[in-house]
């Protein structure tokens, strides 16, 4: 059985920052994404990340503000996350596939485990 368990949410300032953390247990994973989902909005995708590095993604809204990481021999999926915005606020889950990312990184359906989120305030 997989888990996943996020950290690091809060609440924070407009220009602050912060680092998100996603512990997984009980397998070996291929890519990794963090997922965000605002209050009344769909969930969307935040950034992606393969298991060799070699793939990385962001949304267009977090490009040069957010960047993702991964230490394969923790297990843990990492997200930092500078000047920070209102429009930020959201929860955060991370989520883990079996495959490689490619034009498809963002698609929900294709991650199979999910965390249970972090929330992420950024007040003005």
């Amino acid at each position: 059985q997989v888990q996943l368990v996020e950290s690091g949410g809060g609440l924070v300032q407009a220009g602050d920052s912060l680092k998100l953390s996603c512990a997984a247990s009980g397998h070996t994973f291929w890519s990794m994404g963090w997922f965000r989902q605002a209050p009344g909005k769909e969930r969307d995708a935040v950034a992606a990340i393969g298991w060799t590095f070699n793939e990385i993604y962001y949304a267009d809204s977090v490009k040069d503000r957010f960047t993702i990481s991964r230490d394969n021999v923790k297990n843990t999926l990492y997200l930092q996350m500078n000047s920070l915005k209102p429009e930020d606020t959201a929860v955060y889950y991370c989520a883990v596939r079996a495959s490689f990312l490619g034009d498809s990184w963002y698609r929900q359906d294709e991650y199979r485990y999910w965390g249970q989120g972090t929330q992420v305030t950024v007040s003005s």
